[in-house]
C-alpha cells in the first residue's frame, strides 16, 4: 500500500454535536480531528464511529449455522454488514450438535486467519449456547436435544477450534456447573453473558460474583408468563455489574421496556441485531439452518412456522434499532449512535470504544439522517474503503 492509500479524510457533522468535523485518517488509525469552522452544509453527512454487532446468527442469505458454512458465505455477509454501518462484529453460533458448533467456529476461525478484512472485522465468536435453559420460553428457538449443562472440557475443545476466538458466551445460571464454568471462562478472558434463562435472582446473583457481566437481548428468551416479583428480568436490570444488550428491531421489546432498560443501565445499555441469515430477503417462509421453518412477515416479524408466538430472530440491521430508539424519542441521534457503536465496544474491551478520537481505529461511517430514516453513505473499515453507495 502505498502513502498515499494509507491516508484519508472525511468531512461532515459530528455525529454527537451537530458541529462540523474533519476526520483525518492514517495508517489504519484516526490521526487528527477538527471541529467547528463555521456552518456546516444541509447535505453534509453525519459522522460517526462504526457500528458494533455483538450477536449477528448471519445475514444477506450467509448463515453462521450452516453446514454449508464456507469463507465465501463469510466475506458475503461480511461485506452485507458494511453496507450497514457495521464494522466490527461478533458472528454468533448456536445451539446445534458438539460437532456442528465445532465446525462452525473452526471455519470462521480460519476464514479470519486467512483474511485480514475478515479478521479486523470479526472481533471474536459468540457462542449462544448450548449451555441455556432447555425450558420452553427461555430456549427460545434453542433446539431442545441439543440444549446442555455448561461443560469445560467442551468448551476448551471448541475454543481450540476457533484459535481463541470466542469472545462472548451466553450461559444460563440455572445449572449446577455455571458458577464453576463461569469464572473459568473470565479467567480465560472471555465475557460471560446471561441469557437464554430461567433462573432464580440467587443463581443470577452467583453468577455475577463468579464474574458474569452482560445480559443478552435481556426481556426476550423467557417465559411469556413471569411471577410479579422477584424474576430473572428485574434481577438482570437490578446488577450494576451486568451490562443489558436490547433489540430494538420493533418486534422483541415495546418501547415503553426499552425505555426502562436505558434508563435502569444508563451507559450499560447496548444495541444489538441478534440479526439471521434472512435480514434483507424477501417476506415468506423458509427454512432455517438450525431451529426449522421460519415465518418472515412483509413487516419485517420472523417466527417459528411451528409455533408464531416464538421469534426466531430479527430481520433488522443494527442501524434499524438506532432508527427506532429516535423515532420513539427514547435518545437523540448522537446517543441512540453510541448504543451500538462505542458502548458495544467498550463492553467488549475493544479499542473501537475510545469512538471519534485521535489514536483510535479509523472505523468510521457517513450517514444521512431525515424523517428519522437512516441511510448509510460511506463505510470506513481501518481507514480503507469498504462500502460506498454511489459505486455499484
Amino acid at each position: 500500500m502505498s502513502v498515499a492509500e494509507s491516508r484519508g479524510k472525511i468531512e461532515g457533522r459530528h455525529y454527537l454535536t451537530g458541529e462540523g468535523v474533519r476526520v483525518e485518517m492514517e495508517d489504519g488509525l484516526i490521526s487528527e480531528i477538527e471541529t467547528g469552522g463555521g456552518p456546516v452544509a444541509d447535505d453534509a453527512p453525519w459522522v460517526g464511529p462504526g457500528l458494533v454487532d455483538l450477536q449477528v446468527n448471519g445475514y444477506a442469505g450467509f448463515d453462521f449455522n450452516s453446514a454449508a458454512l464456507d469463507e465465501e458465505h463469510i466475506r458475503g455477509a461480511t461485506h452485507a454488514l458494511w453496507r450497514e454501518g457495521v464494522t466490527t462484529y461478533l458472528p454468533t453460533v448456536i445451539t446445534n450438535t458438539d460437532e456442528a458448533i465445532e465446525r462452525a467456529l473452526r471455519t470462521i476461525a480460519a476464514a479470519c486467519a486467512r483474511d485480514d478484512q475478515l479478521g479486523r472485522t470479526i472481533a471474536g465468536l459468540h457462542l449462544e449456547g448450548p449451555f441455556i435453559s432447555p425450558e420452553d420460553g427461555p430456549r427460545g428457538a434453542h433446539d431442545k436435544t441439543n440444549v446442555k449443562a455448561p461443560d469445560w472440557g467442551l468448551f476448551e475443545r471448541w475454543q481450540e477450534a476457533a484459535e481463541g476466538r470466542i469472545a462472548l458466551a451466553t450461559v444460563s445460571p440455572e445449572w449446577p456447573t455455571a458458577p464453576e464454568f463461569i469464572e473459568r471462562c473470565v479467567e480465560g478472558g472471555v465475557i460471560v453473558s446471561v441469557g437464554h434463562t430461567a433462573a432464580t435472582p440467587e443463581q443470577i446473583r452467583e453468577a455475577v460474583a463468579a464474574g458474569a457481566s452482560m445480559s443478552t437481548h435481556l426481556g426476550n428468551g423467557a417465559h411469556p408468563s413471569l411471577p410479579r416479583h422477584p424474576n430473572y428480568i428485574w434481577e438482570q436490570l437490578a446488577q450494576d455489574a451486568l451490562w443489558a444488550c436490547a433489540i430494538a428491531d420493533g418486534f422483541h421489546l415495546p418501547d415503553s421496556v426499552l425505555k426502562v432498560i436505558l434508563k435502569v443501565k444508563g451507559r450499560k445499555a447496548l444495541l444489538v441485531s441478534d440479526a439471521v441469515s434472512f435480514a434483507g430477503m424477501e417476506p415468506g417462509e423458509y427454512q432455517a439452518a438450525v431451529g426449522g421453518r421460519v415465518i418472515l412477515s412483509p413487516e419485517g416479524r420472523l417466527s417459528l412456522a411451528e409455533s408464531p408466538g416464538l421469534l426466531a430472530g430479527s430481520v433488522r440491521p443494527l442501524r434499524d434499532g438506532v432508527e427506532q430508539l429516535v423515532r420513539a424519542g427514547l435518545l437523540d441521534l448522537g446517543e441512540a449512535w453510541e448504543t451500538a457503536s462505542v458502548r458495544p465496544a467498550s463492553a467488549l474491551g475493544l479499542t473501537q470504544a475510545a469512538g471519534l478520537a485521535v489514536g483510535a481505529p479509523a472505523d468510521v461511517v457517513e450517514f444521512a439522517c431525515s424523517g428519522g430514516t437512516i441511510e448509510v453513505l460511506r463505510t470506513h473499515k481501518a481507514g480503507q474503503p469498504a462500502y460506498d453507495a454511489r459505486k455499484p
